[in-house]
């Protein structure tokens, strides 16, 4: 006799028959750029951590004790310079994206957090530092995603509609994000190409995937060196979920650093892909925040 399965883990998600977005316009593809605001809520010596934050820099130079000035400035050039060309080329385009960002990078950077406000920008939030969970323990996660809220509403107008952790989440994240209240979903999950609802506590809760395969880490994780190399990647992509748009429509993310893609080289790879999407037609350049509404409008959880 076969036993039920008990595994917390899904393999098997909407398998061969995923359900038809029905995506606004008939669009055959969902695409969702996502720029991660961090600078300014990275570790850092100055705000009581032990060591200086070097993720997703060009470091590596360090190898020594106490403050890094080196590592600060590249996430500086992120707030200062990278964030302004992407913010540019999404407004020259026409076109509109996600912040993931963390709360203590809007308190420290007000231009950016009125830039956001003004071309209406959404936000996911990216907790309240640029921070592993993991680590917390779950009472200090969830006074941090208070926190976080609460900021993120006080420095823009409106709370964050969405949850992003930093690479991924804690056990308890989801629990805590459910409890809370006010999110649409959360994007802790690189499992699929289509929202998913995961079932927390016996309540239904939206998942919008996310991808770190469509992403500018592969230009500090040894993935790529150009900027043609990451327009190429992310062209190839979305030609193939565009292709498969005629009959069966997907969701694409893509994942932006000011401090990584906000450089010029690379940006030049961003340009040609978004120049190459500008060509197409049926794709729906979107907010996550109206990618969630339409999915719970359309696809509510059975």
């Amino acid at each position: 006799m076969t036993q039920p399965d008990t595994h917390p883990r899904d393999f098997v998600g909407y398998g061969g028959t995923p359900p038809d977005p029905r995506w606004p316009g008939g669009a055959r593809l969902a695409l969702n750029l996502v720029v991660n605001v961090e600078e300014g809520s990275e570790p850092s010596i100055p705000d009581g951590d032990p060591a200086s934050e070097s993720g997703l820099t060009e470091g590596g130079g360090g190898g020594f004790e106490g403050r890094d000035l080196a590592a600060e400035s590249m996430f500086e050039y992120g707030g200062r310079a990278g964030f302004w060309r992407l913010h540019r080329a999404f407004g020259t385009r026409g076109m509109t994206a996600t912040m993931f960002a963390c709360a203590l990078a809007l308190e420290r950077n007000p231009a950016i957090a009125g830039a956001i406000r003004e071309s209406g920008y959404d936000v996911c939030c990216h907790g309240y530092r640029w921070e592993r969970v993991q680590p917390l323990g779950e009472a200090r996660e969830r006074a941090l995603v208070a926190r976080a809220v609460a900021s993120v509403a006080a420095t823009l107008g409106t709370p964050p509609a969405g949850w992003y952790c930093r690479y991924g989440p804690s056990l308890a994240t989801r629990r805590i994000l459910v409890e809370h209240g006010g999110f649409l979903y959360d994007s802790d999950s690189y499992a699929d190409d289509l929202p998913y609802y995961a079932d927390v506590g016996g309540r239904p809760h939206l998942v919008l995937p996310y991808s770190l395969a469509n992403n500018d880490v592969k230009f500090v994780r040894g993935g790529m060196s150009t900027g043609r190399q990451f327009a190429e990647f992310l062209i190839d992509a979305f030609d193939v979920l565009h292709r498969e748009g005629a009959h069966a429509p997907k969701m694409m993310s893509v994942g932006l650093h000011p401090r990584i893609v906000g450089h010029p080289a690379r940006f030049a790879g961003l340009e040609r892909f978004l120049d190459h999407v500008a060509r197409q037609t049926g794709v729906w350049v979107a907010r996550r925040l109206d990618i969630a509404r339409h999915w719970r409008a359309g696809h509510p959880p059975a």
